[in-house]
C-alpha cells in the first residue's frame, strides 16, 4: 500500500489481485447479491484508491482495508432498506428457478463420490444459516471464521469495543446453533 500511495499502479493492481476476492467474499455474504457484491468491490478498490495518499501504515492493510469494507456494505444495505427490490414473475416464465441437485450433476459424474455432495450440501446451509444474522453479526462471523482476524482487529473495522465482539459473536454463534440444530439432528438420523 506504500507503494500504492507512491502512485505505483502495479502495486495497486497487485493490492486488487490479492484482496478482492476476499472483500468479493465478505460483500457477496453480506448482501446476499452476486451481482450487488461485484459492484460493491469495485467501490470498495475505487475508495482505497481515491485514500492513498491519506494512508498512514498505523495498523494492518487487511484492517484499513475490511473497514472501508464494512462501510461500504453498510452503506449498501441502509440504501437496499430504503429502496427496496421487487420482483415480477411474467406469465408464460419458469417460476422454479432452483435447479434440482439432480439437474446439476452431469451425467458422467456417476463416479462423484457422495462425500462432495454432502460437502456442497453443507457449505450452502452454512451460508443460508449465515444469512439469518442481523448484519453486525454476519460482518463478525465474516471478519472471524473466513479473514482469522482477531476480536481487537474486527473492534477497530467495526468500531466497536473488543468485549462487545466477543459478545456479537457469542450472540452470532448461538443463533447459528440453533438455525443449524435441526439440520445436524436430521444429519445424525440419517447415519443410524
Amino acid at each position: 500500500m506504500l507503494q500504492v500511495r507512491e502512485d505505483d499502479a502495479t502495486a495497486f493492481e497487485e493490492l486488487m489481485i490479492r484482496y478482492q476476492g476476499r472483500v468479493f467474499s465478505i460483500l457477496r455474504h453480506i448482501t446476499g447479491n452476486h451481482d450487488l457484491a461485484e459492484d460493491l468491490t469495485q467501490d470498495v478498490f475505487l475508495r482505497v484508491f481515491r485514500a492513498r495518499k491519506n494512508y498512514t501504515p498505523g495498523a494492518k492493510f487487511s484492517t484499513w482495508l475490511f473497514t472501508i469494507t464494512n462501510n461500504v456494505a453498510i452503506n449498501a444495505l441502509r440504501s437496499k432498506r430504503r429502496k427496496p427490490e421487487h420482483q415480477f414473475i411474467f406469465s408464460g416464465e419458469s417460476t422454479d428457478s432452483m435447479a434440482t441437485i439432480d439437474n446439476s450433476v452431469p451425467e458422467k459424474s456417476a463416479l462423484m463420490p457422495t462425500r462432495q455432495l454432502d460437502s456442497q450440501e453443507i457449505q450452502e446451509t452454512v451460508r443460508m444459516a449465515i444469512t439469518t444474522l442481523n448484519d453486525n453479526q454476519r460482518m463478525a462471523v465474516l471478519l472471524n471464521k473466513f479473514e482469522g482476524m482477531n476480536y481487537a482487529d474486527i473492534a477497530q473495522v467495526m468500531k466497536l469495543t473488543p468485549q462487545a465482539v466477543k459478545s456479537l459473536l457469542c450472540r452470532a454463534r448461538t443463533n447459528l446453533r440453533t438455525v443449524l440444530e435441526p439440520y445436524v439432528e436430521k444429519g445424525k438420523k440419517i447415519e443410524s
